[in-house]
């Protein structure tokens, strides 16, 4: 036998691969708490409190679709006030060592402002930029979730542009 041999040729066997350690999982699930500073029109904000739901599919190990739902809750003027959006878009992430997986999101949808004021219509369009980081809990299936954003509006004839940041539960399937 010749001692320039692979391992793999050695008596005809063939050469063995390691394919992965560990299962990926395409869909993940997110609720979680969220805060929102809703800037209204110039001078007056609004602070509200509440969560928010989100999924996505991975159809790659980098790029997927991701929809969210945000529902926050705060009192301007004496009244109760809801702040909803409604969203889909993309989604990309980069896994890196220690259970750590930073991702970036774009997402374009609608939103609902409650109660209504003299200033103009409840609904309006609605995009959200940002990212975060998944902290893996200890088993594959469950991450922490950390993420800051930026929401903007067009609300009576002026835009806004609020932060958004959440904290929650990811399950991974």
């Amino acid at each position: 036998m010749a001692s320039s041999a692979r391992l793999g040729d050695l008596e005809g066997t063939p050469q063995q691969d390691v394919q992965g350690v560990f299962q990926n999982f395409n869909w993940q699930a997110y609720l979680g708490y969220t805060y929102v500073r809703f800037y209204q029109v110039p001078g007056i904000e609004l602070n509200t409190n509440g969560f928010n739901f989100g999924v996505v599919y991975y159809y790659k190990d980098w790029i997927g679709a991701d929809g969210e739902f945000v529902a926050t809750f705060g009192s301007q003027y004496g009244y109760n006030s809801k702040f909803l959006l409604g969203m889909g878009g993309a989604r990309f992430r980069w896994s890196i060592p220690r259970g750590l997986e930073l991702w970036a999101h774009g997402l374009i949808g609608g939103t609902h402002y409650l109660p209504q004021t003299a200033n103009g219509n409840e609904g309006a369009l609605a995009y959200e930029l940002g990212g975060g980081v998944d902290i893996n809990a200890g088993r594959r299936r469950w991450a922490y979730r950390l993420s800051a954003d930026v929401v903007g509006t067009r609300y009576f004839n002026t835009y806004q542009f609020s932060p958004k940041f959440s904290a929650g539960i990811v399950f991974k399937f």
